[in-house]
């Protein structure tokens, strides 16, 4: 990944349209790179979780053109290559795997980030019935030494409908749930790449698994 790598801290420090127009060619190769990754990974992935149904990385990927109309950011593109590795792709409703490749700021992670209101509910009302379930998850040593807990934005009180004694508030206080794990830049110079980024999927999967069978139900 060192030409895509390459070619975004390149794009950091020229994010204008001139710049970009003139290494059309570089960016082409350094999307291959990272597209040929993303196609690589995928069926590792889906030996892993199988409800993911995606065969290409098309189906995943994100746009590096950034919408600027109500951004006070006018920067016109991401400086980032970003998929999200799902049932559905990367406009699925469902958790899944998320790749934040970045110079200096990438992350490896996933979950489900604002949730529809009648999902997001029935993911609390769950864990307010078993929290124990839920909780073994995010305990669970090798998840908790990679991903340390859920992150994200919080309630300051009880959700509607929720008692506020309930010992396990803070666990439904979330608005998102999701994890990450950073990574340095070398990671992703390092051999076995897709192996690594497996290893750590495999053990986000549990959280997944959780959540999507609740997505099926709503």
């Amino acid at each position: 990944m060192k030409n895509a790598l390459n070619f975004l801290i390149h794009l950091k420090l020229n994010n204008e349209r001139n710049w970009f127009k003139e290494n059309e060619k570089f960016y082409q190769s350094a999307k291959t790179e990272f597209t040929d990754f993303i196609d690589s990974l995928i069926p590792v992935l889906k030996s892993i979780d199988d409800t993911i149904d995606v065969e290409s990385s098309k189906e995943c990927l994100f746009r590096i053109y950034r919408d600027v109309r109500f951004s006070k950011n006018k920067e016109p593109y991401k400086t980032n290559f970003g998929a999200f590795i799902a049932k559905g792709g990367r406009k699925t409703v469902n958790a899944g795997y998320y790749i934040h490749f970045e110079p200096d700021q990438s992350f490896i992670g996933g979950g489900i980030y604002m949730p529809q209101p009648n999902y997001l509910k029935a993911i609390r009302t769950n864990i307010y019935n078993d929290p124990d379930s839920f909780k073994k998850i995010l305990n669970e040593k090798k998840f908790k030494d990679l991903f340390g807990g859920i992150e994200g934005e919080k309630l300051k009180t009880a959700p509607k409908g929720f008692p506020k004694d309930f010992p396990d508030l803070d666990l439904i206080k979330n608005k998102h749930f999701v994890v990450s794990k950073k990574v340095s830049n070398e990671f992703w110079l390092s051999g076995d790449l897709v192996q690594k980024v497996a290893d750590i999927f495999k053990e986000q999967y549990p959280l997944n698994s959780y959540l999507n069978k609740i997505a099926e139900k709503v």
